[in-house]
């Protein structure tokens, strides 16, 4: 479909490819690695024909559609999220709206978000929707990159099962290790100037390319032996009469031989920040928490303890409560009833992807970095700020000039530069690339402090967590483990209770402590009955959504259309069916 051939590009002095050629057909499922500011971007940009290379040859099949999500920066209109969604498609049917339905709610959308305008949401939302506009387009090849960063585990699953679905070929930039093992079946490394394709997982890449640098030092080494071999045969020889032809013979072998070179080494980054001051063993409880948005009912008697040196990953559902109780914890929303208990010698540490009013937009980046509450030499924060994407001259950038994503990584900055004892982290690793977020990971497991996080990354959340808090309906369930743990307990418990709809027993810290019932025998039997069947129609949502999400389904239209009726109707139910139970 795509070919690229003996490509070359460069901006000024920086050479970005050397006869790079890559072929893309249909199908394929690849991922494009390498280091930052190797010129992923600009490959690109290349592929959907806004960059042109010096040299070479591209050509893409005739009619073949290239469709492109870039990394944030979704247009901000005054369309409706479903309007954005069909964007591509004029007076679109009863199938086409309900496959743009099930699309934005794989992506974390509600019923209830459909109508609003993509000028109200957030930067992240709004870059949902345009994905969802993208997917609705279903174009031959979809370049995405970093298509992970704005959603949470649940949407995270969804595209990934999605995409290893999806009829058309699929090229992609990432970090997340996890996700990219899932969808891709190759791994494209822009490496030394040039393209190299390894058909595998991440893994296999890592080993293959270790391999390939043994066997090219192992090459080199030899060459050298021999190098220095024929240069002492020259040095013996040349001066005597006798030898002189054949150590002339070997000074013109010694200049045409081909060299073998060894690439630059690649840069491990490792970062030791300072330890905290010690706290005591309870640094951070709730009891009794009430916490509620309106009409919504978050936490209802929420009682939980945080202990010195736990790492936390804080999983569940999108709209489970996680970022809420995180923002309980540390302080920063109030509490509607109940008591946050702050331990001995604690200091509270959040961090938040939203930066915006935390920093002095008149200092550079550099000077911002350092308006901590310790010394921090030039050098150090220099090295630091590198390892989280502001390398050589950008620390001299001012803040105001920032996006969003830069905000973030400078914010966790400042915040390993002079860490409190107990770290909050909202979604740490947005933004970063492989080799910061491995920096990131070998840094906290170093810390010594208290960390409680949340994040889709499941490379990361694996590496760092040692417990896990579940959070379903305002319910906390604690597991002693990393993510894969906790998602082994998960499919063990529902095997063995397939009918259930509560979180289990096992290992649960129940945290949902409800307050004195007053309704007689009759309203609680009802708004009981009322609940179940709640979540049975939210499975049955969730179920839909899924089968239409199957590009196979397509084939048979009326299957479509009872589908997209079907969802209509439990849209409907649910809606009736939760205004009672707020009115009971």
């Amino acid at each position: 479909m795509i070919t690229l051939r003996g490509i070359r590009k460069s901006f000024g002095q920086q050479l970005l490819f050397e006869d790079a050629s890559l072929q893309i057909n249909e199908g394929d499922r690849y991922v494009l690695v390498g280091p930052n500011g190797a010129g992923k971007s600009t490959l690109f940009k290349i592929l959907l024909g806004e960059e042109e290379a010096d040299a070479g040859q591209f050509t893409i099949r005739r009619g073949a559609v290239v469709g492109y999500l870039p990394q944030e920066n979704a247009p901000v209109t005054e369309d409706t999220v479903l309007d954005t969604a069909l964007e591509h498609h004029e007076d679109p049917d009863g199938r086409l709206t309900a496959k743009a339905k099930a699309i934005l709610m794989g992506l974390g959308f509600r019923i209830g978000d459909f109508e609003k305008k993509i000028n109200t949401l957030s930067g992240g939302w709004a870059m949902r929707a345009a994905m969802a506009r993208l997917l609705m387009k279903e174009p031959d090849l979809l370049l995405l990159d970093e298509p992970t960063n704005h959603l949470d585990i649940d949407a995270l699953f969804w595209l990934q099962n999605y995409l290893q679905a999806y009829p058309g070929a699929v090229f992609l930039i990432s970090h997340d290790r996890a996700f990219i093992n899932a969808v891709c079946r190759a791994i494209v490394s822009l490496q030394d100037h040039t393209l190299r394709v390894y058909h595998g997982d991440y893994e296999f890449y890592l080993k293959e390319r270790e391999a390939e640098r043994e066997r090219l030092l192992s090459a080199w080494k030899q060459q050298q032996d021999e190098i220095a071999k024929m240069q002492d045969f020259i040095d013996r020889n040349r001066a005597r009469v006798s030898t002189a032809n054949r150590a002339q013979s070997m000074i013109k072998r010694l200049e045409k031989l081909e060299r073998v070179t060894l690439p630059a080494e690649a840069k491990t980054i490792k970062i030791r920040f300072p330890q905290p001051t010690r706290t005591g063993v309870r640094v951070l409880a709730l009891q009794g928490v009430h916490k509620s948005y309106g009409d919504v009912k978050v936490y209802e008697g929420l009682d939980l303890e945080m202990e010195r040196g736990w790492k936390t990953a804080f999983v569940g559902h999108n709209g489970a409560g996680k970022s809420t109780l995180l923002k309980v914890l540390a302080g920063v929303i109030p509490i509607d009833s109940g008591e946050r208990f702050v331990g001995n010698d604690v200091r509270v540490g959040y961090f938040s992807q939203h930066r915006e009013g935390q920093f002095n937009p008149d200092k550079t980046v550099l000077e911002e970095a350092q308006s901590v509450g310790r010394i921090v030499p030039d050098l150090l924060t220099r090295t630091i700020l590198g390892t989280f994407l502001f390398p050589g001259d950008a620390v001299f950038k001012p803040v105001r000039v920032l996006s969003g994503g830069e905000k973030s990584r400078l914010g966790l900055v400042k915040l390993l530069l002079d860490p409190p004892n107990v770290l909050l982290l909202d979604e740490p690793t947005t933004h970063l690339d492989m080799a910061s977020v491995d920096a990131l990971v070998e840094a906290l497991r170093e810390f010594e402090g208290t960390i409680c996080c949340i994040s889709h990354d499941l490379y990361f959340l694996n590496a760092l967590a040692d417990h896990v808090l579940h959070i379903d309906q305002g319910r906390i369930t604690w597991y002693p483990g990393n993510y894969e743990y906790f998602k082994r307990r998960q499919a063990q418990w529902h095997e063995e209770n397939p009918q259930a709809v509560a979180v289990p027993k096992a290992e649960k810290k129940d945290a949902r402590s409800a307050p004195p019932v007053r309704d007689d025998r009759a309203l609680a039997k009802r708004r009981a009955k009322l609940e179940t069947e709640v979540l049975k129609l939210h499975e049955e949502l969730e179920t839909l959504a899924a089968k239409l999400s199957d590009p196979a389904l397509y084939q048979d239209y009326n299957q479509v259309q009872a589908i997209g009726g079907r969802m209509e109707q439990v849209q409907e139910d649910i809606q009736a069916k939760e205004g009672e139970l707020t009115t009971l």
